[in-house]
This record gives C-alpha cells, sequence and structure tokens, in this order.
C-alpha cells in the first residue's frame, strides 16, 4: 500500500490535530503537500463543498490527482479524517517507517500512551485553557502522562513513534497559551509556568528538550504563527464562545 500515491493534508496552524500529522509526516519521510485552512478568520468555503463536509482538520487525502485549494479530490481517491486514525494508517501503510514499533508489546504500551493523551489530558487541557478549570487539576493530568514516560529518558516508547506525534503538538501550544496568558488563564499563566519548570516536571522538560531537537519538530512547529492563531482563537471565544465547528460554551466570567 505504500506506493508512490498522492498525499494531500489539510491542516491549520490553530489546531494541535494537524501538527500531529505533520510530524508523522516529516518522521517517515513521506513526500505530501500541505493546503492549509484558516478556520478563525477568513474560513473558506470551498473546502466543506469541495472536500471534507465537515469542514474539519486535520484531513488527509490518499490517492488521486495532486491538489491545489478548491479542488475536489479524485473519485478514486481515500479521504482520512481524525488525527489519531490518519497516524495509524500512516502506521500501517508505511511499515518500513517504524512509527509504531515492531514489538508487540511496544506497540500496545504507544496506543495506551495517545488514549491516555486523548481521553485524560485532551479535557483537562481544554478544561483549563477555555473554561477556567483548576490549575491543579490540569497539573495533575500533566503528571499523569509524565507518568507513563519511561523515567531514565527516552519518548513515549523509547524510540519515536506516533505516540509522541499524539502528545508533542499540545505540550508546545500550552507554552504559547501560558506566554499568552488570555483572559481564561490570566490569575494562573504564571503559577502554570513556574510549576513546570520545577522538579515535579523535570522528565517532562527532557522529554520536550529531547522532541524539539528532532529535525521533524524544526520543520513542522512556527511559535509565532501558532501565537497569532492562539490569540485570535481566544478573540473568538471571548466574543462567541466558540471553541471550534462543533462546540460552542458559555464564555468563563472575566475581570
Amino acid at each position: 500500500m505504500s506506493d508512490n500515491k498522492n498525499i494531500t493534508l489539510y491542516a491549520s496552524v490553530a489546531s494541535p490535530f494537524p501538527h500531529r500529522v505533520c510530524l508523522a509526516l516529516e518522521e517517515a519521510g513521506i513526500i505530501y503537500d500541505t493546503i492549509w485552512i484558516d478556520l478563525i478568520v477568513n474560513k473558506q468555503e470551498w473546502y466543506e463543498k469541495a472536500v471534507y463536509p465537515a469542514a474539519k482538520v486535520p484531513y488527509l487525502v490518499y490517492g488521486g490527482k495532486k491538489l491545489q485549494p478548491e479542488d475536489s479530490p479524485s473519485p478514486d481517491a481515500v479521504g482520512i479524517p481524525e488525527s489519531l486514525v490518519i497516524l495509524e494508517f500512516l502506521a500501517d501503510a508505511f511499515p518500513d517507517a517504524a512509527l509504531l514499533p515492531a514489538d508487540p508489546v511496544l506497540r500496545a504500551k504507544a496506543r495506551l500512551f495517545y488514549q491516555a493523551v486523548e481521553t485524560k489530558l485532551l479535557p483537562a487541557y481544554f478544561g483549563f485553557l477555555f473554561l477556567g478549570a483548576p490549575v491543579d487539576a490540569f497539573l495533575g493530568a500533566l503528571d499523569g502522562i509524565q507518568q507513563l514516560l519511561p523515567p531514565d529518558g527516552g519518548f513515549a516508547v523509547g524510540q519515536w513513534s506516533i505516540a509522541d506525534a499524539a502528545f508533542m503538538p499540545l505540550l508546545v501550544r500550552l507554552d504559547v497559551m501560558l506566554k499568552l496568558a488570555p483572559f481564561t488563564i490570566a490569575s494562573v499563566a504564571q503559577q502554570a509556568a513556574e510549576a513546570l519548570q520545577t522538579p515535579r516536571f523535570a522528565r517532562i522538560q527532557k522529554y520536550k528538550a529531547d522532541n524539539m531537537a528532532r529535525a521533524s519538530m524544526a520543520k513542522t512547529w512556527d511559535e509565532d504563527a501558532a501565537t497569532v492563531a492562539a490569540k485570535q482563537r481566544m478573540e473568538r471565544f471571548r466574543l462567541t464562545g466558540k471553541i471550534n465547528s462543533d462546540l460552542t460554551l458559555p464564555v468563563p466570567k472575566q475581570d
């Protein structure tokens, strides 16, 4: 299945989820095209009409013709949504890239790791950043992920895998948000930032540094662009309560 088919990724700087896929594609050395979608300021209607009716990102098109913005994928192309589904697809479609370990026990551990990120960290992450959930609850959830890391170093399961692709985009965007200190976390951003620099989180800081040293992060992470997108996203939330295309919530009280 890993023949030379066209691969197009629809992505947005504003979301950590396409970043997961970019990391995996870069680590695998796969040739692909990226079409950037603005989901906040100037949402492209053609994306919903011509490509993906749910209009979410990431969305990966596998096969078919080479795509340009506003093109519809070929009838013989396969469209795949959802970042974790795409990560597993890439691991299966390109086995030589070793995006998951060959050892079945380590493969299971990798899947358990990114499921923990998805089901335990992610709700605490968005609850803290958007809804004013207690900082200690978020730090506890982050510490829970830290406890899953090998204690003596390395990546989520020792060698780099899609488990790391699932986690790192959240970790780097956390730094951006703590620096911005938007209205939802203005009173606790400094407390959280300082806590992350204490010995309690030494393992996760080493883990982050090891990931940041990889070429895949250097190529896919633009902190300045992510900062601009985060400002736009938080301003939209402040004005409308909209977190994404599916979710609008009451805006926390603003001082």
